[in-house]
This record gives C-alpha cells, sequence and structure tokens, in this order.
C-alpha cells in the first residue's frame, strides 16, 4: 500500500495529492525537498509526479514541446539519441529531473545530452565523490599540489626558512575561491545545464563541490604550513582556516547576484587590496611580511570576527538559495 509523506517515519511514496501540489509549485518547500530527494531513487513515484506535471496546465504543454524538438531532433540526425528513444518508447516523456529506469541502470534524460550513466546502486560515499567530480581535477588541484609542495621545498630546499611561512600565509585563504569558481557555473562545468535542472543541482551541487574543494585544500595546505619553520611571534599554521572559509562563503553568497567566476574574483581581488598589499608593504618575505599579515589572522578577536563574517555570508546564501536554480548569464 503506497503511503504518502506525513511524518510517520522514512517509508513514505508520494500521493496524487503532493505530486498535483508539486506540480502546481504550492508544496512546502520541505516537502518539494524530499520528493525530489525521494524520486531520484523511487521509479514509480518518479511516475506519479511525472503524471501530474504532464497534467499541469503549464508544464504540460512545456513538456509536449519538449517532446516534439526531441522527435524533430531525431528525425534529423542520424542516429537517434537516448533521450528520443525514451519518449518515443512510451510516447511521453518524465517530467524534468526525473530519472527513466531500464535493465538495471539508472539515468538522466535531456534531449541531445545523452545519459549521465551513474549506476543506481552507488553508495551515498561514491555519489558524493561523483557529484564532486569537477571540483576534484583540473588546473586548481594542479595549482594547490604545486603551492603546498612549492612551500616546503622553497623553504628547506632553498634555504629560505621560515620566511615562506607568512607567504603560505597570506595565499590560503584565496586558493579555496578558485577551485569554486572552476568547479561550478556556465564557463566552467560542461554539464552545467543538465545538472541546473535536476532536483539535485542549483545550490545543493555546488556547496557539494565547495566543499570537496574545501576537503582538499584545507589538509593540504594546514599539513604544509604544519611543516615549515615557525616564525617568531607569527600565527599558527591553521589560523588561516577561519579566514578561508569566510572567504569561500562570501564568494557563495555574491555568486548568487554575479556568477561563480565574477564573485570568486572580486573577493580574491579584495583580498588582494587590502591584505595581500599592505601586508608586503614592508618587504616581500621574512619578519616583515609576517609582521604586516599577523593582524588579519592572530588573536581571538580577529578569528571571533572572521567566524562572525562567515555566519553572515552563510544566512545570505541561504536567503539567496533560489537563485541558484536559474541559469547563469554569459
Amino acid at each position: 500500500m503506497r503511503r504518502e509523506r506525513s511524518g510517520l517515519g522514512p517509508d513514505w511514496h508520494v500521493g496524487g495529492e503532493l505530486a498535483a501540489r508539486y506540480a502546481a509549485g504550492t508544496a512546502a518547500e520541505s516537502e518539494a525537498w524530499s520528493l525530489e530527494k525521494h524520486v531520484e531513487a523511487c521509479g514509480a513515484c518518479a511516475a506519479v509526479v511525472s503524471s501530474a506535471v504532464r497534467a499541469g496546465p503549464e508544464t504540460g504543454p512545456l513538456l509536449a514541446g519538449i517532446r516534439a524538438a526531441v522527435l524533430e531532433r531525431a528525425v534529423q540526425e542520424p542516429r537517434e539519441s537516448v533521450g528520443a528513444r525514451a519518449y518515443a518508447n512510451n510516447g511521453t516523456g518524465p517530467a524534468i529531473g526525473t530519472t527513466v529506469t531500464g535493465a538495471g541502470t539508472s539515468t538522466t534524460t535531456v534531449a541531445g545530452a545523452g545519459t549521465t550513466g551513474v549506476p543506481p546502486r552507488l553508495s551515498r560515499a561514491a555519489r558524493v565523490v561523483w557529484a564532486a567530480g569537477p571540483a576534484l581535477r583540473g588546473a586548481w588541484l594542479v595549482a594547490l599540489v604545486v603551492v603546498a609542495l612549492g612551500a616546503v621545498a622553497l623553504s628547506y630546499g632553498a634555504g629560505l626558512g621560515a620566511s615562506v611561512r607568512p607567504l603560505l600565509l597570506v595565499t590560503a585563504p584565496v586558493l579555496p575561491l578558485a577551485g569554486v569558481a572552476l568547479s561550478y557555473g556556465l564557463h566552467a562545468d560542461p554539464l552545467y545545464e543538465i545538472a541546473t535542472s535536476t532536483p539535485a543541482g542549483g545550490l545543493r551541487l555546488l556547496l557539494t563541490r565547495a566543499a570537496a574543494v574545501l576537503a582538499v585544500s584545507v589538509p593540504a595546505l594546514t599539513l604544509a604550513g604544519a611543516v615549515l619553520p615557525v616564525a617568531a611571534g607569527g600565527p599558527g599554521a591553521a589560523a588561516w582556516l577561519l579566514p578561508g572559509l569566510a572567504l569561500t562563503l562570501a564568494a557563495l553568497a555574491l555568486g548568487s547576484f554575479a556568477g561563480g567566476r565574477r564573485g570568486a574574483a572580486a573577493v580574491g581581488a579584495a583580498w588582494l587590496a587590502f591584505v595581500v598589499a599592505p601586508a608586503a608593504a614592508g618587504g616581500p618575505a621574512g619578519a616583515a611580511l609576517m609582521a604586516g599579515a599577523s593582524p588579519y589572522f592572530a588573536g581571538p578577536a580577529v578569528q571571533s570576527g572572521w567566524a562572525a563574517g562567515a555566519v553572515a555570508c552563510a544566512l545570505l546564501l541561504a536567503a539567496r538559495r533560489r537563485s541558484f536554480d536559474h541559469l547563469e548569464t554569459p
């Protein structure tokens, strides 16, 4: 027996009334999120939601137009696309962002885009790693390794000693910004349009990839700082963590207005102008740079300020979460 979501436990399915409210856009946000997550793994409920969306006065004609465009594209191309086969086999298409289940696989179909090829039985950890993929490859990852290993090499191999620590300290907070900018967005993600149209897209996917960036950069840069010689009176190796978190959240929040790349670029430029440049005014390395950088990292008051800034940016990001449901403009 199908039981609609009623707060009685995790064993529930989508009923007709909830599907109709979701299709009409009147379902509560918590219900909509639960439904979207549920249909990722439940083909029967995905079919119920698809039927409700196709019957809607606004979404029905839209999906009919998409189906007609897919069939027209299939006639013009020599090879029939996977999406066109799904529509041609049963005469109806799934709602945008739902899945078509076949013989042992679950694939997301989009006109002309083929399939994602994600196995349906992946563990939660494997799905997170798959979703975070673009954040863990490319030039940013190479740059992170170069900075971390380069700092150690300069300190011990080139004999620069403790003068390298302040250089790493003022560089570390902005490195995650580059990773976030290169992991999601119109110019960074080749599957951006597809990902944005799925239930797990938008801010949820962006936060997954941002977390992946931090999960790689935090231990790498902190470990590199820990093995460097300690400068007298300077901040510790972990002093950059709260500033880095605050800058990352600031870039995400600003990206909700201007786009991911522009948001990260603006925050990085502000850090360069207001922190790096004044810190380097007394000299490019050594005690002078450490003395210039310390006011931005050392002390409970400074770290509390960064923590407060991170909370404020997180609240703004939560308030602007719906902006990530729309495609970025070039």
